[in-house]
């Protein structure tokens, strides 16, 4: 496992730095000329760096991919092979045993038709796709985007900036004040209670009375080992600070970015395997470690003395309980990204995470006696390390029912991802009363009251979503609402417990058209499919007889999804500049939405909720997150004040 992991890793070094490398290698220059209705061709130029040369295609199939055209919109029509015009020539490549392929060392013509199905746009993005090397270089599968006017398109492009929505001067003030630093604090505790879980395992729980009294007995006195201690918790508290540091910077190029990842499908399913992999690893049948190399190195200058060699027994300690930290630590991490799409929450979280650690060695450090209160490491270590492995598996389910949410693949509708949970209760419960068991656990543990209780507390979590899997009233589980899948997305036909109070459109500007026909505001729902909050506020908020009253007589309601996959027609394209200065691909129906959310609204986590009066003036600052349906209406309310007055 650990061989494959550090493969991996050194393949996407390659690749990342290949992508670098590869930007001064091949200059593309595309040009489009029509040549029949709905018929155009393609020229594209690459001139290749000297030294290094194109790969075109083998004489010999399978050994070299020919250059391929991709493109953004999948109903564009185009044909066979990529033509080559002038600059080829056959290269007895040493790679492939002096096999014989064609290449291009100085210039190359390529030429592509394509035919456009629907309306032609102005614009064509795609994607050049091709391998260059040289004596010493290899790199497959380079890819190069590329954008080229077309003569006779138009465009159908919604306008992503919207002068007339100003929420910093709504016709009435209510509604949030910002979404920054909103749930923070929730997000630190949330944090602080894993770092907590963190101890509980067999990589930490044991290193609390070592590290303390190796303090308290190094250090001369009990100022200096309360002292060192104390530097020794700090140390591990900024370490996992430091660990979100990376993700300011993405986040700072692209505040869009970590709400991208977060709903990517790829990255779901990603974590849906790392974390099958955490679960069984927690079950001991093998053990994910950092390289000893590694944690060798850093613990020989853990012994230097002084901050240094404390801050270095910090890092060790970090890097010797990967193993069990690492899973929390990615649950910790992954749940942060989805929560809001901000760096900041994340960093929070690993505040609180390492804060979680790093507390008892300082409080143990103040009150050594309290050490003698410390249950004895034994089995109860192994048995915390398993449960935390079947939680593990619940999560993988829940980033699969991401992806498959996001795609609308109808995989994992809501009752089979309930079943599944019940499943894993069933087992935690049975593994908790010896029925089962794993290969590090000591089967003669004793049945003591603490596993009684959580036997107790597993059994009623167990009992309690298993109405879930049923076509009753009974199925809407309130208290887990948003995490399993839709009450919608279900497996019956006619489902009893979905209540589809009414259906909000789905298209900015035929709900605006509406809006200006009815003479109501126009409320604008940005969601996404992968979002938890918002099938809260579908389930327990929409439903409000009040509010659902409000939403389907009063407004035009609209949901925009920001993470929907569907790929934009040529026309509707788009290459826009950000209002911090970037340039922005819009291509898909959620790059258009989430990009709409953030220029105009300075928001880029859901739900998030706009009103707006008919000539698309904001009426109200938005609103997040309202899990109170009184509030919630009393803001709806507020709206329709504010839309009368603008009448």
């Amino acid at each position: 496992m650990l061989k494959f992991t550090r493969l991996l890793l050194l393949l996407l070094l390659f690749s990342f730095a290949g992508q670098a490398q590869d930007t001064a290698w091949v200059q593309w220059k595309v040009q489009c000329k029509k040549i029949a209705e709905k018929n155009y061709e393609l020229r594209i130029q690459g001139r290749v760096t000297a030294g290094k040369f194109l790969y075109l295609f083998s004489r010999e199939a399978g050994l070299i991919d020919s250059i391929a055209i991709r493109f953004t919109d999948p109903t564009i029509i185009s044909k066979g092979p990529v033509e080559f015009k002038g600059g080829g020539s056959s290269y007895k490549d040493p790679l492939f045993e002096d096999r014989e392929i064609v290449i291009a060392s100085k210039e190359i013509e390529l030429i592509r038709q394509v035919t456009f199905t629907e309306t032609v746009p102005n614009e064509l993005n795609g994607t050049i796709v091709y391998t260059v090397g040289g004596p010493d270089d290899f790199l497959p599968s380079q890819e190069s985007d590329f954008s080229v006017s077309v003569d006779g398109g138009t465009s159908e492009a919604i306008q992503i900036k919207i002068n007339s929505i100003d929420i910093r001067r709504p016709v009435q003030a209510c509604g949030d004040e910002g979404t920054e630093g909103k749930s923070l604090w929730g997000i630190f505790l949330l944090g602080l209670f894993g770092g907590f879980i963190a101890l509980l395992t067999p990589c930490v729980f044991p290193l609390i009375p070592l590290t303390v009294s190796f303090f308290t007995k190094r250090s001369g006195s009990k100022v200096n080992g309360i002292r060192n201690a104390s530097l020794y918790g700090l140390f591990i508290f900024l370490i996992y600070v430091l660990l979100s540091v990376p993700f300011h910077l993405l986040d700072h190029t692209d505040p869009e970015i970590l709400n991208n990842i977060s709903t990517n499908v790829w990255l779901n399913l990603l974590f849906f395997v790392i974390f099958i992999v955490f679960a069984f690893s927690f079950f001991g049948f093998y053990e994910i470690s950092l390289p000893g190399s590694l944690a060798s190195g850093v613990d020989a200058r853990a012994g230097s003395g002084g901050l240094t060699g404390i801050f270095f027994m910090a890092l060790t300690l970090a890097i010797v309980s990967f193993s069990c930290t690492g899973p929390i630590l990615g649950s910790l991490l992954a749940g942060a990204l989805t929560k809001d799409g901000g760096a900041l929450q994340l960093t929070f979280g690993m505040g609180g995470f390492g804060l979680g650690i790093a507390l008892p060695f300082a409080v143990f450090a103040l009150f050594p006696n309290w050490l003698h209160s410390l249950p004895k490491s034994g089995g109860w270590l192994n048995t915390v390390k398993v449960v935390l492995g079947f939680l593990e598996l619940a999560m993988a389910i829940k980033f699969f029912s991401n992806a498959d949410l996001v795609q609308q693949w109808n995989l994992l509708p809501r009752e089979l991802f309930i079943g599944i949970w019940i499943v894993i209760g069933v087992l935690i419960v049975s593994y908790l009363l010896n029925l089962i068991h794993f290969p590090h656990d000591d089967r003669n543990t004793r049945i003591g009251p603490v596993r009684v209780g959580f036997i107790l507390l597993f059994a009623a979590a167990t009992l309690y979503l298993t109405p879930g899997i049923t076509n009753t009233k009974s199925a809407n589980l309130t208290l887990i609402s948003g995490f399993p899948p839709p009450l919608c997305y279900s497996v019956y036909q006619h489902p009893i417990h979905c209540e589809r109070t009414f259906e909000p459109l789905r298209d900015y500007e035929k709900a605006l058209e509406q809006s200006k026909r009815e003479k109501k505001p126009l409320l604008i729902d940005f969601t996404g499919w992968a979002c938890v909050n918002c099938r809260r506020m579908e389930e327990n908020v929409w439903t409000d007889p009040e509010v659902l009253d409000l939403m389907k007589n009063r407004f035009v309601v609209v949901s925009l999804y920001v993470d929907e996959r569907s790929v934009l027609p040529a026309a509707k394209q788009q290459v826009i500049t950000t209002k911090s200065g970037a340039r922005k691909s819009i291509v898909t129906v959620g790059d258009q939405w989430s990009a709409f959310q953030s220029e105009n609204f300075n928001a880029v986590a859901q739900p998030q909720y706009a009103i707006l009066g008919g000539n698309e003036e904001a009426l109200t600052k938005t609103k997040s997150y309202t899990p109170n349906p009184k509030e919630f209406a009393e803001w709806l309310r507020c709206g329709l004040q504010a839309y009368r007055e603008q009448q």
